[in-house]
């Protein structure tokens, strides 16, 4: 009898078969979503199915937010990338998507990365170029259709959150040849006017439709604005270069709406509440300085300005009576120390004189004992030469020099005839 399997058996080996196909595991499919079902876990359930044929597929949420840049619909045509495998528990094969498109757009899915990594080299994406939005605005400029329903999304809702704030329509043709630089245009007139917030965006609709939002031009316009600038284009799923230059994003015009205006109705709520928290405030406050003025008017009659002054210019002369008093006896007393000095300096100065006085005459004897007049006056004369150098010695004088002897009562001027030394005995 052949081999028996098990049912588990059989499916893993089909399975592996799966793993195994080189072409199965790097596959794309194209065709129509059907059962579509948005699981509140993340995944995505849907069939993928043409005219004569259907194949299970599923997306886990966690290639979804690396492969899906749109919200998927019933009946659109989609290309889905992933491999086909097999599901042990039921049996069933299905494709387990990493990556799905619109079909048809992968050339334009392409030239979004490319256009969106290049911006972002430039420096075109960056944080510290975006503009803060204004949190009250009272004109708000506008780039879309002028049909469309976005500007009458936006309209309805500026009217609910502010009738105050104006509106200015710019009109562009938001899709289709030539919409790019009729965006780009009506955004630099717009700019002109200095609206305090713009708003650039439509409706959604396929990525064919909104690829003029995905074009460099659009994307500089929005870049140089000097007018902060909000994108709203598509539904929430749908993103653009457009919002990754814009300086916020909205997920769709009824959302820019909401950000751009702000409601008059909670302003003049917070406005009624503030104005009473001041006045309770103020209240409040009037209550202490009425209570301190009070107590200070108590203090103040305690302590009276008047008794207090009468008091101080009782103490003030008490303390200048004390003071003259204190003058006085301290003069009085510097007075008789001042006498006294000068008893005891006159004491004083007669002993100094009266001993200068005998020192002096001591001297004056001694002096007048070695006096060379006194010398001289006894026949003796004193000799110098002619510059008035003392002559004490022989030896000082040659015949021919000029000599002067000074006598008692003159002076005599002659010249050197001979000199005659007397040697002495040792």
């Amino acid at each position: 009898m052949a081999n028996v399997y098990s049912v588990s058996q059989v499916n893993a080996y089909i399975r592996n078969m799966f793993a195994q196909d080189f072409a199965l595991s790097r596959i794309s499919v194209t065709g129509e979503v059907s059962n579509l079902k948005y699981h509140s876990s993340g995944h995505i359930y849907f069939t993928l199915k043409d005219a004569r044929g259907a194949i299970a597929c599923v997306m886990f949420s966690g290639k979804r937010a690396q492969g899906l840049s749109f919200r998927m619909e019933e009946g659109q045509k989609v290309i889905v990338s992933g491999s086909i495998e097999v599901y042990e528990r039921s049996g069933q094969y299905q494709l387990y998507a990493n990556r799905i498109t619109q079909d048809g757009q992968g050339d334009l899915f392409r030239r979004f990365e490319q256009l969106r990594n290049r911006l972002e080299e430039m420096g075109m994406f960056a944080a510290e170029y975006k503009k803060p939005i204004p949190a009250y605005v009272r004109t708000v400029g506008i780039v879309t259709a002028e049909t469309g329903a976005a500007i009458h999304d936006i309209m309805n809702i500026a009217a609910r959150r502010n009738p105050y704030v104006q509106l200015i329509l710019c009109p562009a043709q938001v899709q289709g040849e030539g919409a790019a630089g009729s965006i780009s245009r009506a955004i630099k007139r717009l700019d002109m006017l200095r609206p305090d917030v713009m708003i650039v965006g439509r409706g959604g609709g396929s990525i064919e439709d909104l690829w003029a939002f995905n074009e460099e031009e659009v994307a500089r316009a929005i870049f140089a604005c000097e007018t902060p600038v909000i994108s709203a284009v598509g539904h929430e799923t749908d993103v653009t270069i457009a919002d990754y230059v814009a300086d916020l994003r909205a997920p769709t015009p009824s959302a820019a709406a909401e950000l751009a205006v702000y409601d008059y109705q909670l302003f003049e709520n917070r406005l009624r509440e503030f104005r009473m928290r001041l006045g309770r405030q103020a209240g409040r406050k009037t209550e202490d300085v009425r209570s301190k003025l009070a107590q200070y008017r108590l203090k103040l009659s305690a302590h009276s300005p008047a008794r207090e002054l009468n008091s101080r210019r009782q103490a003030l002369s008490d303390f200048s009576e004390r003071m003259d008093q204190a003058v006085s006896r301290r003069i009085r007393e510097m007075k008789r120390d001042l006498e006294l000095a000068g008893t005891q300096m006159d004491r004083s100065i007669d002993a100094k004189l009266s001993d200068r006085k005998h020192r002096l005459q001591v001297l004056a004897g001694s002096l007048d004992g070695r006096s060379p007049l006194r010398k001289i006056s006894g026949g003796y004369g004193f000799v110098t030469d002619s510059s008035g150098e003392r002559i004490d010695s022989v030896e000082k004088a040659v015949p021919g020099d000029r000599i002067r002897i000074r006598m008692r009562d003159g002076r005599i001027d002659a010249s050197v005839a001979e000199v005659e030394k007397q040697w002495q005995s040792s």
